[in-house]
């Protein structure tokens, strides 16, 4: 921060500082006050993301860019707001697993197109490319979805892959990866656990009932079975590839620390 951000920033989180140590709250207390300060600071930040949207499309319109640029907005990741009793991220549950995702380009998209295919952001690269005119790398393992966009393609893939396996590590989010279809989830965790999950996520949109074991469907986690073994073997992926991804990540993290020591 410069000494003008740093000024801004203490006048905002000083008082809220005193104001917490002079309440010396504990236990119960103590969690919802961090809870709903979080929580402000979070939302706060959503809301100046917006702004900043805001006054780039209007510097757009008002610049007669508008109908020739591709405006995306999205994320890496979604967010939990207390819901399953989370925050932040990570989890193949629906809040941390689905991304905002909107598009502005009115000479191929209409306005007010939804679409509920299931892409994802590997498809991102791709999909930039196709508008560019650039040819797709046949290494690159996301698709562009230009045809969804513009309502011309019927054959889009039915499933949505996921993989987290930085763990141990600070977030402390247990190694899991899984797949999903527009209706069902299915989650395995690994490393120093062996569980599975499985949403009917029409059913059970929260994620509360795990129904892995649930004799009504067990031919459908047969074939969900199935599309993850696919699904993984299509991508490379593999619990001994995360392992080796994971050693480089925590050897190049302490690598940093040992650096930044040496610096001090």
């Amino acid at each position: 921060m410069d000494d003008k951000q740093k000024a801004a920033w203490d006048k905002h989180y000083e008082p809220l500082i005193a104001d917490f140590k002079s309440k010396n709250l504990q236990g119960e207390e103590l969690a919802q006050w961090k809870y709903n300060q979080y929580m402000r600071d979070y939302l706060s930040s959503i809301q100046s993301v917006d702004d900043g949207v805001g006054k780039l499309l209007d510097y757009l319109e008002e610049n007669n860019l508008d109908e020739n640029t591709i405006v995306v907005y999205t994320s890496d990741q979604g967010f939990y707001l207390g819901e399953l009793g989370w925050f932040d991220k990570r989890f193949m549950y629906e809040q941390s697993f689905r991304t905002p995702l909107l598009m502005k380009y009115p000479k191929e998209i209409k306005p007010g197109t939804t679409i509920d295919d299931l892409v994802q952001n590997l498809d991102f690269a791709s999909t930039f490319m196709n508008f560019a005119g650039i040819d797709i790398p046949s290494d690159i393992q996301g698709e562009s979805f230009r045809k969804l966009l513009n309502n011309t393609d019927t054959t889009w893939r039915d499933f949505a892959y996921y993989t987290f396996y930085e763990y141990p590590g600070e977030h402390n989010v247990n190694r899991h990866y899984g797949i999903t279809t527009k209706r069902y989830k299915l989650i395995h965790f690994y490393y120093d656990e062996d569980n599975w999950e499985f949403y009917d996520l029409k059913e059970d949109p929260q994620e509360i009932n795990n129904v892995y074991n649930h004799k009504d469907y067990q031919d459908i986690r047969t074939m969900m079975h199935q599309k993850l073994d696919d699904v993984r073997e299509k991508y490379g992926d593999s619990d001994a590839l995360n392992q080796k991804f994971l050693q480089k990540s925590l050897e190049a993290i302490k690598a940093r620390k040992n650096k930044k020591r040496q610096a001090h």
